[in-house]
């Protein structure tokens, strides 16, 4: 006890007084003044105990009254030594956009609430470090993993094998069609449909599509929802607006040129989507020069916030994300085994410069 951090020690405290039923739901918690009288330690380090307290979901901080303890306490105190020392693995092909950092974020908050403890490897893209990834995570007996699959057309033996061996794990953001195991993605199709709409409501109808190849769950879904747009529309599709790129074409040094051609081509285009933020990057570099040479202005649309002002975008729920894949992996672990899909709601948000629009004219 004495070697672990002072905020620590009091939330262990708290938690005690909790298990003991010295606090009940509802009970007022001391507040950050209190502590530090009590344990003679400085606001700051009690303020980090309550903090933490609050993101565990053991107390609720209301502003202008004070810390209480939640009804869900009991079940977190209470869960905590079952899960207490276990290895979760967590696969992942990159860390080089947001949405790889966010999911680290939620995936290792999650998991350290329910007491494990996460080892991540990157795969870059490789099968063979995916495979690699997974045999060294087995050897040393992690309780369960959770995998972002590499962007190939075939799904990896290694996957397969955990999946016949009814080994505790999940996919993110892609599944596996033919197989059943535990998955977690966004509604990618449902997201696509309602962005590709918001083009045509505004007079769009040639709408491109900057894609890599079409090879897994997520870029078929989201070419369908594309689809699906025109046809509830009832709108002629034209696939010749479509670029779609080989992995290896995709850098920095020659996606944004390869787009830049490719709107050169056609000059119909008015509005184009993208697959992810690193090609929205990419196609707004090539529209801001097609900008500058011609005059021509197309209008970019994307799967996930590129950080670029202006652009209207597709929101991924990141933390919900996480913490359902989580949940279906302490499930596995705790001895059930019932396969299934779990689809998260997305949102689409407006740019600021539309979001202006309109509360000009409202």
């Amino acid at each position: 006890m004495k070697n672990e951090p002072l905020y620590q020690q009091i939330k262990n405290k708290v938690k005690e007084q909790i298990q003991s039923g010295e606090l009940r739901v509802g009970d007022r918690v001391p507040s950050e003044k209190e502590l530090t009288e009590k344990f003679h330690v400085s606001q700051i380090t009690t303020k980090h105990a309550l903090a933490g307290l609050a993101e565990e979901g053991i107390v609720e901080r209301i502003k202008g009254k004070g810390t209480f303890v939640c009804e869900s306490s009991l079940t977190a105190t209470n869960s905590q030594p079952y899960h207490q020392n276990g290895l979760i693995g967590l696969i992942l092909p990159s860390m080089k956009t947001r949405i790889d950092q966010e999911l680290v974020n939620y995936i290792e908050k999650y998991v350290s609430q329910n007491g494990h403890n996460l080892i991540i490897k990157i795969t870059r893209e490789s099968q063979f470090a995916e495979a690699d990834a997974i045999e060294m995570f087995r050897n040393m007996d992690v309780k369960g993993m959770i995998i972002f699959p590499t962007e190939k057309e075939t799904y990896n033996e290694a996957v397969l094998r955990l999946s016949l061996d009814k080994f505790p794990f999940v996919l993110i953001d892609r599944y596996m069609e033919n197989i059943l195991t535990y998955s977690v993605t966004s509604e990618n199709e449902a997201g696509t449909l309602e962005a590709i709409s918001y083009l045509l409501n505004k007079g769009h109808k040639n709408i491109g599509l900057v894609s890599p190849i079409i090879t897994n769950t997520v870029t078929n879904e989201r070419a369908k929802g594309f689809e699906q747009a025109f046809l509830k529309r009832r709108t002629t599709i034209d696939k010749n607006l479509w670029l779609t790129l080989n992995f290896n074409d995709i850098s920095p040094n020659k996606t944004p040129k390869l787009i830049k051609e490719f709107l050169v081509s056609k000059p119909a285009m008015t509005a184009v989507f993208t697959m992810n933020a690193e090609l929205a990057l990419y196609t707004h570099w090539a529209i801001h020069s097609l900008k500058v040479e011609t005059g021509r202005d197309v209008e970019l649309l994307t799967f996930d916030p590129p950080g670029i002002t202006g652009v209207t975008f597709i929101k991924q729920d990141i933390a919900e994300c996480s913490k359902k894949t989580v949940d279906l992996l302490l499930e596995q672990i705790e001895g059930t085994y019932n396969p299934k899909r779990i689809f998260v709601p997305v949102t689409l948000k407006l740019s600021e410069n539309v979001e202006m629009l309109e509360t000009i004219l409202t």
